[in-house]
């Protein structure tokens, strides 16, 4: 599934039309009919009064189609027009027309107003085809007037592809539009559905296929998508019955410091519960027995320590040679500096960066231009985003598609960017957005966990990328299986990493 802005799915719907040769009434047709099915699941004819909400443009059009079908299947509707009648054209005209030669009627704001805002609480259902991806700034009355009425009454509201009033893509100030009770997206999500605070307009959101072919979003360049259960289940790894534990990846997990010495154990329990075949920490050795009396699986190496963190000069004497990645930063400490690059240059394995670990690499970005010839991964927050980017954490968050892709191309790193809907960026300009996850993942160590799985993840991977993805899915994943058995208060890091066997079970054998 892809992603979309509200001027790529114009582009889109452009090559759908003049290249491949499926009109614009075609498509209208087809993306009310998806609605209306769709709608046919979620309303009763007995006891409902349903509103069919219609602007200018093709959502508008989209809106004739829902409203003649509702008519014609007995649910009690009523269609109302917002815009003069003038300012319907094209496509939605033409679907205006054949809804008026099927003998219905539709009302007018522009010409009774007041009946409408008399009539508008006595609806059990608002469909709102108002303005679609089609909003550029505030809006303008009556609109804006119109929209807040409707956020006013009971009714449960339903946006046909997008909320009106909300902006289809990233970077635009919070809108005043419709608050949905569910959104019907048309074909592609468009970017907002995943960026706070617009997604709580959207409710809860499903996508209806309107018969766009794939090759309109391959042609009109869309590097953008949805990461699914579908899309996991199909790309876990299967081990073979003479596999060894060498095969299923060496790795190695450094950090920790006498404050923080949780950190790493998390790190290194999620990379042994994702199933990485042998797992190294590298550590204070003033820590070690903080650490090795929960990982048992994991063997060892001291690291001389100063101040109760690695010492500045500690990585010098670590010999990357036998392992296949590394993960770098949880709970590190921030006392030293290290020489990130220098020490990872020539590696030839995968380098996973996170928490202290970007701190140390934010001093250092100049020098990660040049890239490394193997894969750099960086797990960052928002906050750290922030400090990578000399952005405000506002700022990263209200743009999280374009900030995080042109880092990874800079920089030559896949950036995940953590969060509700966690965006994973390549160098390449391709982008992930994961749907798994809870509020539950909000607590100090969530991150910690996900590093771990990330190595263990790309070491058994043929398709590093997909490693990546597939740990971002399953550790949202198991966070979602727990908040069935209890309260997300109480979910802990290290609930989800024992959640992990069940998490990896479920996706397997689905």
């Amino acid at each position: 599934m892809y992603v979309v802005t509200g001027d790529e799915m114009r582009r889109i719907d452009a090559f759908t039309m003049d290249q491949v040769g499926l009109s614009d009434m075609m498509l209208m047709e087809n993306a009310g009919s998806a609605v209306f099915n769709r709608l046919l699941q979620r309303i009763e004819p007995s006891g409902s009064r349903v509103l069919v909400l219609i602007g200018t443009g093709n959502n508008g059009g989209d809106g004739f189609v829902i409203g003649r079908k509702l008519m014609e299947a007995g649910f009690e509707t009523e269609v109302w027009v917002v815009p003069p009648d003038e300012k319907i054209r094209g496509a939605a005209k033409g679907h205006a027309d054949v809804f008026a030669k099927c003998g219905h009627r539709y009302g007018s704001f522009e010409k009774d107003s007041s009946l409408f805002y008399e009539k508008l609480t006595s609806y059990t259902h608002v469909i709102d085809c108002l303005l679609g991806t089609g909003v550029k700034g505030e809006l303008r009355s009556p609109y804006q007037e119109v929209v807040d009425a409707v956020n006013r009454t009971d009714a449960c509201v339903i946006s046909v592809d997008m909320p009106s009033g909300i902006p289809a893509e990233e970077g635009a100030p919070a809108a005043a539009g419709i608050r949905a009770d569910r959104t019907m997206i048309l074909q592609a999500p468009k970017e907002t559905t995943f960026l706070f605070p617009y997604a709580e307009s959207f409710g809860e959101w499903e996508v209806a296929d309107i018969g766009i072919p794939d090759c309109s979003f391959k042609n009109s360049g869309i590097t953008k998508y949805v990461r699914g259960e579908s899309d996991v289940c199909r790309t876990l790894p299967k081990r073979k019955a003479n596999v060894h534990k060498g095969a299923n990846g060496k790795g190695l997990v450094v950090g920790g410091s006498r404050g923080m010495p949780g950190a790493l154990s998390l790190t290194t329990l999620a990379a042994l519960r994702t199933g990485i075949g042998l797992c190294t920490v590298a550590l204070p050795e003033d820590i070690r027995l903080l650490v090795t009396q929960n990982a048992a699986e994991a063997t060892l190496v001291n690291l001389p320590s100063q101040d109760g963190e690695i010492a500045p000069d500690g990585l010098e004497a670590l010999d990357l040679t036998p392992y296949d990645g590394v993960a770098i930063g949880p709970g590190m400490g921030r006392a030293h500096r290290y020489d990130l690059y220098g020490y990872f240059r020539d590696f030839k394995g995968t380098v996973v960066i996170d928490a202290d670990g970007l701190n140390h690499l934010s001093r250092e970005l100049e020098n990660w231009k040049d890239g490394r010839d193997r894969l750099t991964v960086i797990t960052p927050h928002p906050g750290e985003m922030a400090v990578l980017t000399g952005k405000t954490i506002k700022e990263v968050e209200r743009n999280r598609f374009s900030i995080s892709r042109q880092f990874a191309r800079e920089h030559q790193m896949v950036v995940v960017l953590k969060g509700p809907y966690t965006i994973t960026s390549t160098p390449e300009g391709e982008q992930w957005v994961n749907t798994s996850g809870n509020p539950a993942l909000a607590k100090g160590g969530s991150g910690d966990v996900l590093t771990g799985m990330i190595l263990a993840s790309v070491l058994q991977h043929s398709h590093k990328i997909e490693g990546i993805l597939n740990a971002v899915y399953v550790h949202g994943h198991a966070a979602d299986q727990l908040i069935h058995e209890r309260d997300e208060l109480g979910v802990t890091a290290s609930d989800v990493i024992n959640q992990l066997p069940r998490a990896f079970h479920s996706l397997r054998y689905p």
